[in-house]
Order: C-alpha cells, then sequence, then structure tokens
C-alpha cells in the first residue's frame, strides 16, 4: 500500500506548526511526514512575528551543527585519505576519466577547472610530457577570448602557447560557463590511454 495522502486536519497542523516558528525537520518528527511532502505547504507560510526570534536561533543552531559537521568530514576525509602518491593519483585520475573522459582516445573535455587542473596534474605523473599535451577551448561568442586564455593558462600551470585552438559557439555563455570550456588531448597516448580504461576496468569490477 502507498502512503495516504495528508488529511485536512495534517495540512492545518503543519501551517500552524511553521506559523509558530516550527522547521521543517521538527515538523516531521511530529507528523512523520516526508520532506518534500511537508515543504510543500510550509513554502508559502509566513512566520509570525512573535515568533522570528525563536526561528531565528533554530536557524543559527542548525549552522554551527552544519559547520561542526563540516569541519568533523574535513578531519576524517583527511585521515581516511593520509599522502597521495602515485598509486593513489592513478586512481584518482582512472575515476575522473571514467566519468568525464573520451572512451575511445585520450581526450576529455569539461568546464570544471579544478578537475581539468587534477586531470592534468594525474597525467603529468604518469609521466606525459607537457608538450604531448594539446589544449583547446570552446567559447560562446559572448566570452572574452584572451580572458579565456590567461585563464586557463593559469589554471593548468601552463604557458598561454599551450593554447593553440579556440572553438567559438554561437550564443551567450550559460551557467557555469564563464571561461569557456577546457578541452585536452594527449598525443601518441596508446598506451598510457590503455592503462587508465585497464584500471577503469578493475575499478568496475570491484578491484
Amino acid at each position: 500500500m502507498g502512503i495516504p495522502p495528508l488529511t485536512k486536519s495534517e495540512i492545518e497542523e503543519i501551517k500552524k506548526l511553521r506559523e509558530t516558528g516550527h522547521s521543517l525537520p521538527e515538523i516531521k518528527r511530529i507528523l512523520n511526514r516526508g520532506y518534500g511532502t511537508i515543504f510543500r505547504y510550509i513554502k508559502d507560510v509566513p512566520i509570525l512575528p512573535e515568533y522570528h526570534e525563536i526561528w531565528k536561533i533554530k536557524r543559527g543552531g542548525s549552522k554551527a551543527r552544519s559547520a561542526k559537521l563540516w569541519s568533523e568530514a574535513k578531519v576524517r576525509a583527511s585521515e581516511l585519505i593520509g599522502p597521495i602518491g602515485f598509486k593513489e593519483r592513478l586512481l584518482i585520475l582512472s575515476s575522473l576519466y571514467w566519468g568525464e573522459g573520451n572512451k575511445a582516445e585520450l581526450n576529455l573535455i569539461n568546464s570544471d577547472p579544478n578537475l581539468v587542473r587534477v586531470i592534468v596534474m594525474c597525467l603529468k605523473d604518469l609521466g606525459i610530457q607537457q608538450n604531448e599535451l594539446k589544449i583547446s577551448l570552446r567559447l560562446f561568442e559572448d566570452i572574452d577570448i584572451k580572458k579565456a586564455i590567461s585563464f586557463w593558462s593559469k589554471t593548468l600551470y601552463l604557458p598561454r602557447g599551450f593554447i593553440t585552438k579556440i572553438d567559438i559557439k554561437k550564443g551567450k555563455k550559460v551557467g557555469k560557463l564563464r571561461y569557456g570550456m577546457c578541452r585536452v588531448r594527449v598525443k601518441k597516448a596508446g598506451k598510457n590511454f590503455k592503462l587508465i580504461m585497464s584500471m577503469i576496468d578493475l575499478i568496475k569490477s570491484g578491484i
């Protein structure tokens, strides 16, 4: 059987709880209903003026708890990962390439500067020389070409002359594509491409 729909009394209770400064998690605990269901009925309900201070205090506590959890998570992540050596970088490269890379040749394109930078660093750790990299950009027509070249060359720690090809797309920049997309190709990459794809196959099979 599916979950029964909210009754009129439950809907009224949700709205009243919201008016009196109750948070979404609190209302969920009281009514034992899903977050999405509750949010649908509280999103347009204003909190009464006399309950604003209580609500602000709760929000402050929630932010403090979130900050504490983030801090603990970063410490735990540092403990779990430890020093990152060649083996770890190869696993990072293979995992990122699995999600973002071309499966026919060593070639990928992405707009996330940190992701592209990490992949380039890992490629260098694999023994690929700087002059074996071919870097090109795909930009929307309203993006400043000189600024985009400067941005990606600094991000990848490569001279500007390494970015030799610019593809211009019609239209305006969208979302996070402030500096367009960066394509990284590796010349004569057969051996390294096969290694990366073999690592991906091992990851798929659970190693």
